[in-house]
């Protein structure tokens, strides 16, 4: 679980990338896109299949 810590002088934009940072290096985005919607297994093999290409 992605988690950021803001001192009273650090600036929220600064933070915010921080946060998004951690989120995108844990996957939490990526993972999250994934379970929108239901893909067959057949879809993730072909896709997979075609990554490796």
């Amino acid at each position: 679980m992605a988690e950021v810590r803001i001192d009273s002088r650090e600036d929220f934009e600064k933070a915010l990338r921080r946060f998004m940072m951690q989120c995108k290096k844990e996957g939490i985005v990526k993972n999250f896109r994934e379970r929108q919607h239901y893909t067959k297994p057949s879809q993730k093999r072909r896709e997979k299949k075609k990554k490796r290409t």
